[in-house]
């Protein structure tokens, strides 16, 4: 574990796995209300094949610095403040590791993360993601709702409310195994609960209004612009109700040397899955990182 600081002063906590790793360094961006401990297991896969695995809890969340007096909302002053973490992460690692190979591995709101930090230059051999946050699940008639409470908070100074309906309480400590969206394994789901009960300081609950407003913005935005030029795979599970899907399928039907894995019956956490489905989602993402 180090410390690292952000370009604007942040203290960041960043992990690593597996230094000295023959192969190179897998930057892994994590998702929302995550943290470094949540990737213990995919970490040692990742180093069975070679790899060492570096992450850092994201600014406001986990045991990085917090942005807001109640630590329970998770909440982001802007979407492109997350490049200032993500070079924090790449600068760590190439401490760690001078002059070896790099690959991108991000999950969830990594996804958009790490798709606009490779829009911006981030010098990788490949990237993978998982379920990327490309756009947010929502019905028809939630989504110009969400639009008008995110943009209304924001205009009358009150980004720092949690978006209605949101808990304080993380997911994972008040939703049972049954009926949860992000895995189908039981043992997996237990793992995670333990977790988050035995580190109380790292999670989160819900989005802060400028948050939602931010995450909006940022996915329309990249929603417009071209893929970056690296060979990518993502991976989306047919029963995933975190993110939306239909950007993920329609920006890997235009990224060149990109293709788009469906794993069937993956809920959101197709890294952390049953054994069948996390063993081929695993091995989508070695084989995306073999040619780095």
């Amino acid at each position: 574990m180090a410390w690292l600081r952000s370009a604007d002063g942040l203290a960041l906590r960043g992990v690593a796995w597996g230094e000295g790793a023959p192969r190179g360094v897998v930057l892994l961006l994590q998702g929302r209300t995550e943290y470094a401990e949540k990737y213990a297991r995919v970490a040692a896969d990742l180093g069975a094949a070679g790899w060492a695995t570096a992450t850092l809890d994201w600014r406001g969340q986990g045991l990085s610095e917090r942005l807001w007096p109640d630590r329970a909302l998770g909440h982001v002053r802007r979407f492109a403040d997350y490049q200032w973490d993500v070079d924090a992460l790449a600068g760590w690692a190439g401490r760690l590791a001078p002059g070896a190979p790099r690959v991108l591995l991000a999950h969830s709101m990594g996804g958009a993360v790490g798709l606009r930090a490779l829009m911006g230059g981030l010098e990788v051999g490949a990237a993978a993601f998982s379920a990327p946050m490309w756009g947010l699940r929502m019905g028809a008639f939630q989504r110009p709702y969400a639009w008008a409470v995110g943009e209304l908070g924001r205009r009358l100074g009150l980004g720092g409310r949690m978006t209605p309906g949101q808990e304080a309480r993380t997911y994972l400590l008040r939703q049972a195994f049954e009926g949860n969206t992000l895995t189908g394994d039981r043992e997996t789901w237990e793992w995670m609960r333990a977790q988050a009960e035995a580190l109380p300081d790292a999670v989160l609950g819900g989005p802060s209004l400028l948050w939602l407003s931010e995450a909006l913005r940022e996915t329309r935005r990249l929603a417009r612009l071209a893929s970056p030029r690296v060979q990518a795979v993502a991976l989306l599970g047919t029963q995933e109700e975190v993110v939306d899907p239909a950007p993920v399928r329609e920006r890997m039907a235009r990224w060149p040397g990109g293709r788009l894995v469906v794993l069937e019956g993956a809920r959101h956490e197709v890294l952390m899955e049953r054994a069948e489905l996390r063993g081929r989602a695993l091995e989508e993402v070695a084989g995306a990182f073999g040619g780095a």
